[in-house]
């Protein structure tokens, strides 16, 4: 006669090396699965450039003499001067402001005052 196990046991190790080689395979093919969905992009205008935002630079040296482009500035009348100057500019340009290390701070913050003064809110100081 047979005798059959009463309790017999469930070999899963086979359905476990399955079920990590088919996640190995999902694991590697998953990322190159790519969708592609069919959509109508706006058309944009072709005609408009992008501008480089203006900037203007003022140097000024150690004998105190400022220059803005090919113009030349004393201390003493750049203020004034630079009122009357600044309206061929806008106010969003941006301003460089390269001053000697000689000079006093007084005379760089007379100088950042002045450009402020006149309506420009972006101004830097260059340094090296």
């Amino acid at each position: 006669m047979f005798s059959w196990d009463d309790n017999p046991d469930l070999n899963i190790t086979p359905l476990v090396d399955v079920m990590l080689v088919l996640m190995a395979i999902l694991m590697i093919t998953a990322p190159t699965i790519t969708f592609q969905e069919q959509i109508d992009l706006p058309q944009g205008s072709k005609t408009v450039k992008v501008t480089k935002p203006k900037t203007l630079t003022i140097r000024m040296d150690k004998n105190q003499k400022i220059y803005m482009g090919k113009e030349k500035y004393t201390l003493a009348t750049f203020a004034d001067d630079f009122v009357n100057k600044s309206v061929d500019y806008d106010k969003n340009t941006e301003v460089y402001i390269r001053a000697d290390e000689r000079l006093k701070y007084k005379d760089v913050m007379y100088l950042l005052k002045s450009v402020k003064a006149a309506g420009f809110e972006k101004v830097s100081l260059i340094t090296l």
